[in-house]
């Protein structure tokens, strides 16, 4: 399966701007940010308290 090309991922974007709009694209980002965060801590089995020990 081959990967979206520039000109393909250009239309995505435009396509994700016209039916969202400008202002809910940065709480779009925001949220998939978080998203993959809490997925990557799940993935590496720590949880909230093993998390904060180690930034201390």
């Amino acid at each position: 399966m081959n990967m979206p090309g520039p000109l393909e991922i250009l239309v995505i974007f435009l396509v994700v701007l016209l039916i969202f709009g400008a202002k809910k694209l940065p709480e779009f980002g925001k949220a998939l940010g978080e998203g993959i965060r809490e997925f990557k801590k799940a993935i590496q089995g720590k949880s909230d308290s093993e998390n904060k020990g180690e930034q201390k």
